[in-house]
């Protein structure tokens, strides 16, 4: 097996081609730069394709540059299974029938996505999110004290990004939402979490407690400031109340306000077609405003109650667990059954 990815991929048997670390870029205007590496990275697997003796091609998200390597792999007879579906009901809607063309299937995570790609032609099969895959995680004392924290004060979660840009662009705005919170609640605990890949030290600037484990400390949490991504829907299917950021450089800004179609942002929010958590993007997103939003989460009150009544609705929508194995079927589907 060939691919980019991590070390989980890794161990699990994968030759890396690439580390994902190095593909973690976003934005319009971010990823200029770092064009003549993607197109050194594409000319690498499409030599692969030719010279080896691919079966199938699993492309994961990634739109931009993995439609690319899609597109190479149907030229030459080799399947491909998307995994993932590029967001074209968000923005871009012509990839969906770039899709259709290079994709023998789609294995969608969104609940609305099949009936969305089918209208172009798409084979999309709703496989669930693989969020719901995710173990029950470690007990509050076991994970308070792994990590030196005190079980008896309630958590404020901050995920400022897994990116390194994300990270520049979020972290102060966070630590300073934090500690207004704080003045107004002192009982609060903050705590950042930090993903493998990032070094500890840029997450430490702040310093806050970190921690490792993500997935543990929005169970934990009593409420959590997350950029938009994949960790607010994370927090929703935690039922941990959250309020939702996210800013970008000026010149991804201007893009995204004229070609992005959809009026919320934050993944709970499309799943749910409601305002379900606050979300404050680009120059909206500043320390008084999400502070305001997040006091009322750690109380007991309408605005906790509204987001933990929502939160079941979303994950329903979601499917259920299992989500791997249905991915692998699609996948031996296309391998003829071998």
């Amino acid at each position: 097996m060939l691919g980019i990815g991590g070390l989980r991929m890794q161990s699990a048997g994968v030759e890396l081609v690439a580390d994902l670390q190095r593909l973690a870029v976003m934005g319009f205007a971010e990823v200029l730069p770092r064009l003549p590496y993607f197109w050194r990275l594409e000319r690498r697997l499409v030599r692969a394709l030719e010279r080896d003796n691919v079966d199938l091609v699993i492309a994961i998200d990634y739109p931009g540059f993995n439609l690319r390597i899609a597109r190479a792999a149907h030229v030459r007879g080799v399947p491909v299974l998307y995994y993932v579906a590029p967001q074209v009901w968000a923005w871009r809607p012509e990839r969906a029938r770039t899709l259709a063309e290079v994709a023998d299937r789609v294995a969608a995570i969104l609940p609305f996505e099949p009936d969305f790609l089918g209208g172009f032609g798409v084979r999309a099969t709703f496989v669930g999110h693989p969020l719901l895959d995710v173990g029950e995680g470690s007990t509050r004392e076991v994970f308070c004290a792994r990590w030196g924290l005190d079980a008896t004060r309630p958590l404020l979660a901050l995920f400022p990004g897994s990116r390194s840009q994300e990270l520049r662009r979020h972290l102060r705005l966070f630590a300073e939402t934090a500690r207004l919170v704080t003045e107004s609640r002192p009982e609060v605990l903050t705590v950042i979490a930090r993903v493998s890949g990032l070094d500890r030290a840029a997450y430490e600037r702040e310093h806050l407690p970190v921690v490792d484990e993500g997935c543990d400390l929005l169970r934990h949490a009593r409420a959590a400031l997350v950029k938009s991504g994949t960790g607010a829907l994370e927090a929703a299917l935690s039922g941990t109340p959250t309020v939702v950021a996210y800013r970008t450089s000026p010149a991804t800004w201007a893009v995204a306000r004229r070609v992005v179609r959809v009026p919320h942002v934050a993944l709970p929010n499309l799943i749910a077609n409601a305002r379900v958590v606050p979300e404050h993007l680009q120059d909206e997103a500043t320390p008084a405003l999400l502070a305001a939003d997040l006091l009322p989460l750690l109380d007991d009150g309408p605005e906790r109650a509204r987001q933990l009544d929502a939160f079941t609705g979303i994950r329903a929508a979601l499917g259920s667990p299992g989500v791997a194995g249905r991915v692998s079927d699609l996948a031996v589907e296309l391998l003829g059954g071998q």
